[in-house]
C-alpha cells in the first residue's frame, strides 16, 4: 500500500472525502490500491443546504474510484462531533473542473 504517499497513515482512522462532483464522504479508511481507489467503512455522505441541516446519508461500506477524488483529509473526530449539523447552513460544493 505504500504507493500512495500519506494515504498510509490513515488507514482505519476517520476521514473526509470531497468528490469531484462535489460529494462529501465521510467514513473509515480501510484501504487503497495504487490508482488511489479508496474503501471506506461506516461511511455517510453530507448533504449541505442554505435551508435546511446537514443530512446524513448513510452508505456503509463504499469504493471510491481514485479518478473521482479531488481531496482526502484527515477528520478530527473531536471537533466534528462537537459540531450540530442540524443547525449548519452551508451551499453544496459545486463540481470540480481540472
Amino acid at each position: 500500500m505504500s504507493t500512495v504517499p500519506g494515504l498510509e497513515s490513515l488507514v482505519d482512522q476517520t476521514i473526509s472525502v470531497i468528490t469531484n462532483d462535489g460529494r462529501n464522504i465521510v467514513g473509515i479508511l480501510k484501504g487503497f490500491d495504487q490508482a488511489t481507489n479508496i474503501i471506506l467503512d461506516e461511511s455517510h455522505e453530507r448533504v449541505y443546504s442554505t435551508k435546511e441541516g446537514v443530512q446524513q446519508l448513510v452508505l456503509g461500506l463504499y469504493i471510491i474510484r481514485g479518478d473521482n477524488i479531488s481531496v482526502v483529509g484527515e477528520l478530527d473526530e473531536e471537533l466534528d462531533a462537537s459540531l450540530d449539523l442540524s443547525k449548519l447552513r452551508a451551499h453544496p460544493l459545486k463540481p470540480v473542473i481540472h
